[in-house]
């Protein structure tokens, strides 16, 4: 692609900052997609570098104050306000930023910036431990997000949030110097290496702290959860520079360095929990209980009115509580104890009961501490978000804001924020939030493709600052000042304050070229400028709120896009065919095709992470099919028609393809890869498997209490070789397994069967349906119409067989309601391990779950497996799908090659006696990356109990 005159020189200069000049881009579809984050501002980059270390991120630093270009520093962008994007240079911190280092037993933890908040934490919890900032978006948001914002969340208030629980930060300033206030001496190089910005920090400390009336406000406003403007405390709480620029990088968006490295200390998991939600008559009442309920020992006091009770209501399974209750002006507070011991939890809900018991609630005040209840009442209250912004009208944009002002405000400033949303006709808003902190969300739609819906958020934005501060509020609590605030910071702190904040940035970055416009902004309307347009593309996907929550589980993540990067191409394709920017819709169409739709894996766990379940995987699927002609789908359901052929033809390949020399097998396939078939023809490698053994014979033994379907991928490619078992591969090993346990299985005659994967996949409508109906009616058959289960022996074939119904048409459907479709780790679980001998013991096993076992819920069933062999049992903190899907892996390496990097580096750094998954393709996928062989978790079982 040709850049034009200004991004030229901007590749060339930026290329010598980093050792990699590839991770430099000016493409424009990358700077594109790039530049969507799930605020409701977009500015496109000039260029997206990937940075790899502190070095390379002060040298695009010190190149990009040279050039007096923007710098803005992108972790996970879930942040709300706007501080996540600029039309300058964007530097990645999140691909090569996600180590972790666990200190002193779980007391403290080391991160880099690009680990999730829920990463962390998982590493932490084999301790016992957890960071205190417990951001509801704890599954996408990055660490570096949640210092540079100062996040809090549910539980922590203000006393374990960022800022509290920081111990030392290592950072990079504008000009390249790099601090590390761990470092014993770190005040006096700070003095060496930057005297100027040194002696300015103790100067407006001692400016701070000379004024009653500065000290006063900034007292105030920081005994409320307040991430508005800089986190002036730092020049009450602490003496040395050092300490204060730390302290001061917390909570300051990007704009005054980066935080390369944070040290945190930890606070404890409180596993004993009991759960409850206090219905009252209005909110007055809901608001008036709550310092008795903080004072009892509630960890958590979650505040909903009644537009967010209603809301719930509507839910496909809401809470026994709220069924047949009519809303008028009620509310709602969801409680929670927590403590470390059951003991402890006991006597704390002792000390709450007369206090609950006093609170006039329309239902009884029951309090549970049964999982599944508990989690239906926190889905209730983080479904609100799901069921306001997913129900949107198309072309909106889901706005969800936060304040908070003092416990005692909070009745008036509730009710002033409901009048607010019915003077500006906001009918659909709701607030919500975490009321023991005063802190209050609320959440809107708005239209931002009119002068008129603009100038309404205006009108509205500024009767609610008014209303915020006169209550004595902050206009942020939790998600930064971003752009949206900018123009108000001055208003809630004051001239003298806000010219300490300007000082403080012309010491830190004189050149202002870090996230400018974000937290400071002198012009008023600077939050009603760079609006993101929401143009309707798809049913399928207009309901994203491009907040990034599927990224951290997309595989592609690394390589080409992301499922919000997938839908934000989309919609910014339509946009410009709108235009008539017809150079931009042709660079963004040309490129959508490999970077969105081929390189997808289909594997569909962005549905599990999105808060308004979009898949996108179906929607790349849908799309493949799109783009196949009549010819092509006749051709698909030929194949599917004689699939034993043709399961044949590829064995008969491979064969031959392991029969030639190497080199003239490679050189073949990227000749038919050249001529087109890169989506049919996979690149020729060193470690393609052999083909497989034939599907297991016939047989219909009296009793039988399941029918095996072994999936016809253990055909096509061999098994890894077994030493103890001259039959290899899962097949035979489950046909092994129930022999041993006394379980029979029916096997019927497979040949041409298959679970309709490749056709699903590969976007061949015509071909799955055809698959689906000869082997459901085969099945249906085996089945006795579904007295007996199926079970297969590959998780995705599992998935697949489940999806086979769906694939016919409506009045088809019922005929095979009744067939029931298991894996072979479930059945092995339910139905074999019991009557098995117990297992020789594997010492150690890594052990790799697939996307399709967390759709068919069954990772614990595979752990349990795993368990069962006696060992060790490890399942990388860096999990993610290995993005082989089927034979994707195959046909684009470089793809699973990126899904699997940071895993395969994590397992092998150390040795395991075993390694194992559940589908054949998968662990292709895994051994490759690691160079370790991975078996189905059935055939380590059968050696083990043989």
């Amino acid at each position: 692609m040709q850049l034009n005159d200004s991004q030229q020189p901007m590749s060339r200069l930026l290329a010598g900052c980093v050792s990699e000049p590839s991770r430099v881009t000016t493409a424009v579809p990358r700077r594109i997609a790039a530049a969507h984050d799930a605020s409701p501002y977009l500015l496109t980059p000039q260029a997206v570098v990937r940075a790899a270390s502190s070095d390379e991120v002060g040298a695009l630093m010190r190149e990009a104050r040279a050039a007096g270009v923007p710098l803005t520093l992108r972790g996970g962008g879930t942040s709300l306000a706007g501080q996540a994007g600029g039309d300058g240079i964007q530097v990645d911190v999140r691909t090569f930023w996600r180590k972790a280092e666990i200190l002193d037993e779980g007391a403290r933890i080391r991160l880099q910036p690009g680990l999730t908040v829920r990463q962390a934490n998982a590493r932490l919890a084999r301790h016992g431990r957890r960071l205190g900032p417990d951001p509801a978006s704890e599954s996408a948001c990055t660490i570096g997000g949640l210092v540079a914002n100062n996040s809090s969340g549910m539980n922590c208030g203000i006393q374990d949030n960022a800022y509290r629980t920081i111990e030392s930060l290592q950072f990079v300033l504008p000009s390249g110097t790099v601090v590390d206030t761990a470092a014993a001496d770190a005040d006096q190089a700070l003095r060496a290496r930057e005297p100027e910005l040194h002696a300015g920090l103790l100067r407006l400390r001692d400016r701070v702290r000379g004024s009653a009336a500065s000290r006063a406000t900034i007292e105030r406003l920081f005994a409320m959860k307040n991430t508005m403007g800089y986190g002036l405390n730092s020049f009450l709480d602490h003496d040395t520079a050092a300490d204060i620029l730390a302290h001061l990088m917390i909570g300051s968006e990007g704009t005054l360095g980066f935080v390369a490295e944070a040290v945190f200390r930890t606070v404890p998991l409180l596993p004993h929990t009991a759960t409850g939600l206090l219905i009252l008559p209005d909110i007055a009442q809901a608001t008036d209980a709550l310092p008795a309920l903080v004072a009892s020992g509630a960890r958590t006091v979650e505040l909903l009115d009644a537009a967010s009770l209603r809301v719930a209501q509507g839910a496909t399974d809401p809470v026994d509580v709220l069924t047949g209750l009519h809303v008028t002006g009620h509310a709602a507070l969801l409680v929670e104890f927590a403590e470390e011991t059951a003991e402890a939890l006991e006597h704390t809900l002792g000390t709450a009961a007369p206090v609950l018991a006093r609170i006039a609630t329309i239902a009884p005040a029951g309090l549970s501490r049964v999982p599944a209840e508990r989690n239906r009442l926190w889905h209730l209250r983080k479904g609100l978000y799901t069921a306001v912004a997913g129900a949107r009208r198309p072309g909106t944009t889901a706005l969800l804001e936060d304040v908070a002002v003092p416990m005692e405000q909070l009745t008036a400033a509730s009710r002033g924020l409901i009048g607010l949303f019915q003077e500006h006709g906001y009918e659909d808003a709701v607030i919500f939030g975490h009321a023991r902190d005063g802190n209050l969300h609320f959440m809107l739609t708005q239209d931002f493709d009119s002068a008129r819906e603009i100038d309404r958020y205006a009108r509205f934005t500024d009767a609610m600052v008014d209303l915020v501060l006169d209550h004595g509020g902050t206009l942020k609590a939790e998600h930064g000042t971003g752009r949206a605030m900018a123009p108000f910071v001055r208003r809630q702190y004051g001239g003298e304050l806000y010219d300490v904040m300007g000082e403080l940035k012309e010491l830190c970055d004189p050149h202002r070229v870090l996230n400018p416009g974000v937290l400071l902004d002198d012009d008023p309307g600077a939050h009603l400028r760079h609006l993101k347009s929401v143009p309707p593309v798809d049913p399928a996907v207009d309901a994203c709120v491009e907040c990034g929550y599927c990224e951290p589980v997309c595989p592609t993540a690394d390589a080409t896009t992301t499922p919000r990067q997938r839908i934000a191409l989309m919609r910014e394709i339509a946009l410009a065919e709108a235009s008539g920017d017809t150079v931009t819709h042709r660079a963004l169409v040309e490129d959508y095709d490999y970077a969105a739709v081929d390189s997808c894996a289909v594997d569909s766990l962005c549905v599990t992470a999105c808060p308004v379940t979009i898949d996108t995987g179906a929607v790349m699927k849908r799309l493949r099919a799109e783009r196949h002609g009549g010819t092509a789908q006749r051709a698909a359901s030929a194949v599917a028609s004689h699939w034993q052929g043709s399961v044949g033809g590829v064995r008969t390949l491979l064969k031959a393809g392991h029969a030639v020399p190497e080199p003239l097998s490679r050189t073949a396939t990227a000749v038919l890869r050249t001529l087109g078939a890169t989506e049919l023809v996979p690149a020729w490698a060193s470690d393609m498997p052999r083909s497989g053994p034939a599907r297991p014979a016939p047989r219909n033994p009296e009793g039988a209490r399941a029918v095996f379907f072994a999936a016809c991928i253990g055909s096509v490619f061999a098994p890894e070789e077994n030493p103890h078992q001259p039959q290899a591969g899962v097949a035979a090993a489950f046909l092994r397994l129930c022999a041993r346990a006394g379980v029979r299985v029916r096997v019927p005659e497979l040949s041409g069967l298959c679970c309709g994967t490749p056709w699903q996949s590969k976007g061949y409508t015509r071909g799955h349906r055809t698959m689906a109906e000869r082997t459901l009616g085969a099945l249906w058959e085996a089945t006795e119409q579904g007295r007996l289960p199926v079970v297969s022996d590959a998780s995705s074939c599992t998935h697949g067989l489940q999806q086979l119904i769906d694939v016919l048409p409506e009045d088809r459907r019922e005929q095979f309601a009744g067939l029931r479709v298991v894996d072979s780790v479930a059945f092995a679980v339910d139905e074999l391990l019991p009557a098995l001998p117990a297992p020789r013991v594997v010492e150690s096993l890594a052990l790799h779950p697939t996307c399709s076992t967390a759709h068919l819920g069954i990772d614990g069933a595979l752990r349990a497996l795993a368990d069962a062999l006696g060992g060790e049992v490890t399942v990388p903190d860096t999990w993610g799908c290995c993005a082989f899907a089927g034979d994707r892996g195959l046909l684009h390496p470089e793809i699973t090659a990126s899904a699997t990097a940071r895993q395969a580096a994590e397992i092998n750094e150390r040795t395991h006696d075993a390694y194992a998954s559940c589908n054949r393709t998968c662990e292709m996928g895994m051994t490759r990356a690691t160079g370790r062989t991975y078996r189905h978790i059935l055939e380590l079982l059968d050696d083990a109990t043989a």
